[in-house]
């Protein structure tokens, strides 16, 4: 990748993250990039085409992976909090309010394989977690994809809201919210007999 094709990209990217898709034009994306039009089009069709090649780089999409998720020590309250901590490290803001922008139907067939490659990794990665907590004998046999989802369902929640309106809706910060969503979903499960006593 040569270094005004770079320049197109980010500039295509940081565009859609504060604009949207649909009106950031590529006279905006050559002025940003300071470039020419013809320049732009020489380098790439379409602004579509930028957007794609934008990203398939790691720089523009979450790098939530499953090896982020790798440091637990099957204790389950510390655990889910650094699930929860370390997607929304990963997720900031700025790559929250890109992902929304990169939803314009107009390209979404496209990005939508790469946007769902992140709830894929969480969800993967803490079913899996929950599995081998099952079989270390510190969860009982239960519906873990549900479980993962619906943890998910809060971790994300709480991102998008954060980036959407900051603390314009609520003043919770983020180390107290995973703190105490933790212990009420911890003790939700515990409430109902899922843990088994002395496990916890």
């Amino acid at each position: 990748m040569d270094d005004t094709s770079q320049k197109i990209i980010d500039a295509a990217m940081a565009l859609i993250r504060d604009k949207g898709y649909v009106a950031t034009t590529t006279k905006d994306i050559a002025r940003e990039a300071g470039v020419n039009e013809c320049t732009l089009f020489r380098k790439f069709k379409t602004k579509k085409d930028i957007v794609l090649s934008g990203v398939e780089q790691e720089r523009w999409r979450g790098d939530v992976t499953p090896e982020i998720f790798g440091d637990v020590k099957w204790e389950l309250t510390s655990d889910l909090e650094m699930f929860m901590g370390k997607y929304m490290e990963k997720m900031t803001p700025d790559f929250v309010r890109l992902s929304i922008g990169l939803r314009a139907p107009q390209i979404y067939e496209e990005t939508a394989p790469l946007i769902m490659k992140v709830p894929e990794a969480f969800l993967s990665s803490l079913t899996k977690y929950f599995q081998e907590m099952e079989r270390r004998g510190k969860l009982p046999h239960m519906d873990f994809e549900c479980l993962a989802l619906n943890f998910f369902s809060g971790t994300f929640g709480y991102t998008f809201l954060s980036a959407s309106f900051d603390k314009a809706l609520s003043a919770v910060g983020k180390e107290r919210y995973i703190r105490q969503s933790v212990a009420v979903f911890v003790r939700g499960i515990n409430g109902t007999g899922i843990l088994q006593e002395g496990k916890l």
